[in-house]
């Protein structure tokens, strides 16, 4: 879909100076019609460029201003006039609104026409914008407070039947909240009784005249109504609608109250004139709504009830651009109008598809009230044609097949979007009364394949047909319309002289690429003959070519000659629309063969698109190879944590301390640790904080193996169980529970080499260096260097008879107050 354009402040003035010129040209009498002179006074190229939009609806928005309405009510009643005004998507349409009531007084009239008939061009929907705020004012001198329909009926008749084309369709949208009321109206009668007999009998008088003069009459009340009324008034006027489909057909919509009014209306509206409503989001300003126009959509409009006039709206396209609210922009015309009013809307001529964003903003006090954004959209589509043969004899059977595209030649191959579609080709010419065939698209019977959105038919030439052929397709869904452009044909009279036979090739092709076809022609007749190949049902600057242009055949010769679709640079994706012909100018432009394109234009490929195979693979690879050296280095880094290891100190003196690095604890592999010296307390060890004075380091290589570089020292490598001097007497054991060589055999398994130390010179657990035979503190047990349990000191002299760890005079229970090293500071999570 594509996008739209906003109005000037000024066009209310511009109205009253265009009508003020026209009434000065054509006199009071075309004061009413004022609207009309000015679309006719337009340059032939905008009409013509007009008629390629929606097709035109003449209507009247019929508003009850009787006194049972509230003023909520009337106010949502002149919104919804605005809105249906202000959303018609066509501007060759003509808009008039009349208020009614009843006529009960002298000075009163039942009803007051506050828009006259007029053109919905930008201009004029800016007037209508400012001409519906006028069913608000409400005046009880100059109108009843009863409700008067034969009299609206009336007015709105002779407005719709007042120098119009007979062809354009007239609808009459008649908004009520009550039921027939002339009780007081004196022009029906001397008493209430006779004048409602009265009214009934004008009412049925008017329905008649708008089922004569093809008026659709569709009711739309809210409230306390009379329904059957209303129906009567939908059943008895014009029943044959734009299409020939149930939604098209007028019926009585009756609501609750009038909160959904315009929203109701807006949908009465659109199935009358054969269009959709898209439901887009509401919101308060400031804020950013949506609504989705389908690809189908070849006009449409965007409406923006805001209620409010201070509230502005910017407009996005569905590539996020902002769109003008005036003139050309990608392919679509945008207008906007009615910025000063209640409704404002946006036209859009071939909108781009897709989700469309409105940016609202207010000022401050003007924020309060919700904003509705809807889209009505119709989809006008053109039909490519093809005859199979294409110059049939009479009495032949021919094929009918018939493609649907937009008029900028996107074809619309997808079925949903045509969902409910009937579609029927109707066959006309010299010689015989016209005949009518359904096309399917149900892969029954001539047509190829289901669901392909071509739609094919039989249909037989009458035996009569002894010249030109017009054959024309017709469809109708809801919002969706055909041209009805025909297919130009002739009959076979005999044997033709020439016989061709085209082929193209099918596939896709990028945008500046080929496509190649044959032309096979047979020529039985005594001359030469000259056949023209072209390109039908494309629009103007389609971005395709087709080459030779002209074929010459000889007399009584056959050729084949090869065919060239050349495409711009700048064709749009998608398939191309349109059909070839070849034409024998040498017999009045008789078609010989006619075949639809078919072929898919794709984007040029991008690198991605050339190389995805191997792009592919070689993420493969790279993965493969990332997670194996994130499982490398992730067994590397357990190789090397240090969660669990368990560090000793002992010295001469001291009762034993541990420290067991706990998870996290190791940073990068490495643990920093200190010994805590402090006054009138045995050293301990302390994992080194930030700014630690003295600092040890403690690390394990890729094989497992410690590395240990004591404050100010050198590294050097430890096996686990090993120990180390700390200097002042002090050493560390560094045990590691993942060594078996670390796991501390039970009590009674120790080795002689197990009770001797290998890092400080073969020094004997539990005794003194130099002082041989004397123990050290009570309750000091040794450790062997691989882990194993504590080894008792030897009693020396002095020392009591009994080891003071055990009451009983045994071995391996400590006293109380002391503790085994090897267990009491082993850290429970591991």
């Amino acid at each position: 879909m594509r996008n739209t354009s906003r109005t000037r402040t000024l066009a209310g003035a511009l109205l009253g100076l265009a009508a003020m010129a026209v009434t000065t040209a054509a006199g009071p009498a075309a004061a009413p019609g004022a609207s009309a002179p000015l679309a006719a006074s337009a340059p032939a190229g905008a009409r013509a460029a007009a008629a390629e939009g929606a097709d035109p609806v003449d209507f009247a928005v019929v508003v009850d201003q009787s006194k049972s309405l509230s003023a909520d009510d009337l106010a949502r009643e002149v919104e919804a006039a605005a809105l249906i005004a202000q959303g018609e998507i066509s501007e060759r349409s003509r808009a008039t609104v009349i208020g009614f009531g009843s006529s009960e007084k002298p000075g009163q009239s039942a009803v007051r026409e506050v828009c006259q008939l007029t053109v919905a061009d930008a201009v004029g929907r800016n007037h209508l914008s400012d001409c519906v705020k006028e069913l608000s004012r409400r005046d009880e001198r100059k109108m009843g407070p009863g409700t008067d329909f034969p009299a609206a009926l009336r007015q709105a008749l002779d407005r719709l039947t007042e120098d119009g084309e007979p062809a354009t369709p007239k609808v009459v949208f008649l908004l009520t909240d009550g039921r027939l009321d002339v009780r007081d109206s004196r022009a029906y009668g001397d008493d209430p009784k006779s004048r409602t007999e009265e009214a009934e009998e004008q009412l049925a008088e008017q329905l008649a005249r708008a089922r004569d003069e093809s008026v659709q009459l569709w009711p739309l009340g809210f409230g306390d109504v009379d329904r059957k009324m209303l129906t009567a008034m939908a059943a008895g006027g014009y029943r044959n609608g734009c299409a020939d489909l149930p939604s098209a057909r007028p019926r009585p919509r009756v609501l609750d109250g009038s909160a959904e009014i315009g929203k109701v209306l807006q949908e009465t509206f659109a199935a009358a004139r054969c269009a959709r409503v898209a439901q887009g989001t509401v919101g308060k300003p400031p804020a950013d709504l949506t609504v989705t126009i389908p690809e189908i959509a070849t006009d449409g409009s965007i409406t923006v009830s805001k209620h409010d006039p201070k509230v502005t709206a910017t407009y996005y396209d569905p590539r996020g651009r902002k769109v003008p609210t005036r003139g050309t922009f990608d392919g679509s015309v945008f207008e906007a109008t009615g910025q000063n009013g209640p409704v404002e809307a946006l036209r859009v001529k071939n909108p781009r598809p897709g989700t469309w964003r409105v940016h609202l903003e207010a000022p401050e006090g003007h924020r309060d009230r919700e904003v509705t954004v809807r889209a009505i959209w119709q989809g006008k589509l053109r039909s490519a044609v093809t005859l199979d043969p294409a110059s049939p004899r009479p009495g032949e059977k021919t094929v009918v097949e018939v493609r649907m595209q937009t008029r900028r030649g996107v074809v619309i191959d997808d079925p949903e979007q045509l969902e409910g579609i009937k579609v029927s080709a109707r066959l006309s010419g010299s010689g015989f009364d016209p005949v009518s065939v359904p096309l399917t698209d149900d892969g029954k019977g001539p047509d190829r394949r289901a669901g392909d959105v071509r739609f094919t038919g039989t249909l037989t030439v009458p035996d009569g047909a002894d010249g030109d052929l017009a054959l024309r397709a017709g469809m109708s869904a809801p919002g969706v319309t055909g041209d009805r452009r025909p297919l130009n044909a002739r009959v076979t009279l005999g044997t033709p002289p020439v016989k061709a036979a085209l082929t193209v090739e099918r596939g896709s092709v990028h945008p500046g690429g080929e496509v190649r076809g044959t032309l096979e022609v047979r020529n039985g007749d005594s001359t030469a003959h000259t056949l023209r190949l072209a390109l039908a049902d494309r629009p103007p600057g389609g971005g395709v070519r087709i080459t030779p242009a002209t074929v010459e055949v000889p007399a009584e010769g056959r050729r084949s000659v090869p065919l060239t679709l050349s495409l711009d640079p700048d064709v749009a994706p998608g398939e191309i629309g349109g059909r070839i012909t070849v034409a024998d100018a040498d017999d009045d432009g008789r078609v010989l063969d006619n075949s639809f394109i078919g072929v898919v234009v794709e984007p040029v490929p991008t690198l991605w698109d050339r190389w995805w195979g191997a792009f592919t693979a070689a993420a493969v690879l790279l993965l493969g190879l990332a997670a194996f050296a994130a499982v490398r280095l992730r067994a590397r880094n357990r190789r090397r944590d240090l969660t669990g290891v368990r560090l000793e100190l002992r010295g001469d003196g001291i009762r034993p301390d541990e420290l067991t690095v706990r998870s996290g604890q190791s940073s990068g592999g490495e643990f920093r640790f200190t010994v805590d010296r402090g006054r009138g307390a045995a050293p301990a060890l302390r994992r080194a904080g930030p700014g630690a004075a003295t600092v040890h380091r403690l690390r394990r290589s890729a094989s497992g193996q410690f590395l240990f570089r004591p404050d100010g020292g050198r590294e050097h490598p430890l096996s686990p169980g090993g120990s180390a001097s700390l200097g002042e007497g002090l050493e560390i054991v560094f045990h590691d529970r993942r060594s078996a060589a670390s796991r501390r055999p039970g009590p009674g398994r120790g080795s002689r080499a197990s009770r001797t130390s290998g890092g400080d010179g073969g020094r004997r657990w539990g005794r003194t260096p130099g002082r041989p035979g004397r123990t050290g503190r009570t309750g000091r047990t040794g450790r062997s260097g691989d882990g194993a349990g504590p080894v008792p000191s030897p009693p020396g002299p002095g020392d009591r008879g009994t080891d003071s760890r055990h009451p009983g005079g045994g071995e391996g229970s400590p006293s109380p107050g002391e503790r085994r090293a090897d267990a009491s500071r082993f850290d429970p999570n591991f």
